[in-house]
């Protein structure tokens, strides 16, 4: 079997906030009739420069027609050196191998008639326990509308939730307390996101401040690629500490430093489940946990999450893949599912990842470009369509 064509579309999908996100949707042929889909999701956010997506394409064309599908360590390899690691959280080339790494293997487990988690070690599990995100106050009147989400999110199932926080701490504790107030243990505060917002010090002043509350644990509590202080909040903190992995190098820093309870492992993050499976299985090795993080995917990418998180068997937390429930739209025919709080593993019997592209939907959000507009740093941030005076 040979890729005898590669494509690359994009589209530009609303958030409920209003704010776009754009996505790359990546099609890789094969010379047995078959394709594999992928995802390159939300290339909207910081490091604040686009990239031409007719020159992408040419690249990967030229690194990866007329070879074999099932040569995936060779492919990532190749396109390792194309775009290497850079130490960044929001690192675009670990976006791009994402996306590629995704359709390959989508496409092998179609030839061979299996589903992606089977090709990944098979399935320990049918459904992911995951939480809904409340974006970050800025704002004290941002709480009631914060509020409002988690009482018409509960309704719909999700019971647990990530909270952004840093930016206002009192509007962070304000939420927390009227979450508290209002629904009780009925709701789940997964955990304090602080998106290496604040210097490792202030964020265990935070913490300190918000442990009357309840909480499970705590993420990226320092700048980034600050593993000693990362370290020193860890040993100083009350409760579990998590942080995502973005390269290998990171992750060997934070194992030697031993800085983190929790790995937080997305494919989107790290280049490709491919690389997230090596991430997971040296946090095994290390004796850490895994989360399933997420940059807010369409169902593409969270089928890809929901077959890499199916097969791990350190997977001890609640993940975050919800992406889908945050836009208005979607790009495949039936978009991944979600039941009770939990991501549904596409079924046994779906050849690949188990979704299938809706060009209907496709042709309604397909944009020509990944070029910016006026964006704000804020809103890129807060994924909101205008920053407030």
């Amino acid at each position: 079997m040979k890729i005898t064509d590669i494509r690359l579309t994009v589209v530009g999908m609303p958030r409920h906030t209003g704010f776009v996100s754009k996505h790359v949707i990546v099609e890789i042929d094969a010379d047995n009739g078959l394709t594999g889909i992928g995802e390159m999701s939300d290339f909207s956010h910081l490091p604040y420069y686009s990239l031409d997506i007719h020159d992408l394409l040419t690249v990967l064309k030229s690194a990866l027609l007329g070879t074999n599908p099932f040569d995936i360590s060779l492919s990532n390899k190749v396109l390792g050196s194309y775009y290497p690691e850079a130490m960044f959280y929001y690192e675009k080339g670990n976006f791009i191998r994402n996306g590629i790494d995704t359709a390959l293997h989508d496409l092998c487990a179609k030839a061979l008639g299996i589903s992606v988690s089977e090709l990944l070690g098979g399935r320990i599990r049918e459904k992911i326990k995951v939480c809904f995100p409340i974006f970050r106050h800025r704002f004290m009147e941002e709480v009631e509308e914060n509020v409002a989400v988690v009482r018409r999110r509960l309704a719909q199932g999700f019971d647990t939730f990530r909270l952004y926080v840093g930016k206002n701490l009192d509007a962070d504790e304000a939420f927390m307390d009227r979450v508290r107030t209002e629904f009780g243990s009925r709701v789940t505060i997964k955990s304090l996101d602080f998106s290496h917002l604040l210097e490792w010090k202030l964020a265990l002043q935070a913490a300190k401040r918000f442990r009357q509350y309840d909480f499970q644990l705590i993420e990226s509590p320092a700048v980034q690629n600050d593993f000693e202080g990362l370290r020193h909040f860890r040993l100083k903190a009350d409760h579990p500490v998590s942080e995502h992995v973005w390269s290998f190098r990171q992750q060997f820093e934070m194992i030697r430093q031993d800085s983190v309870d929790i790995f937080n492992i997305s494919p989107i993050f790290i280049g490709g489940l491919t690389s997230a499976r090596k991430a997971a299985a040296a946090a095994e090795v290390a004796g850490k946990s895994c989360l399933i993080g997420t940059t807010q995917e369409l169902s593409v990418g969270t089928a890809s999450m929901a077959h890499l998180g199916s097969a791990l068997v350190n997977l001890n937390y609640t993940s975050d893949p919800t992406g889908p429930e945050l836009y208005v739209g979607d790009i495949v025919k039936h978009p991944v599912q979600y039941q009770d709080g939990y991501l549904l593993v596409p079924g046994r019997d779906q050849p690949g990842l188990g979704v299938e592209l809706d060009w209907e939907r496709i042709g309604k959000y397909r944009v020509d470009d990944l070029s910016w507009g006026n964006i704000s740093v804020h809103q890129l941030q807060d994924r909101t369509a205008q920053t407030k005076a």
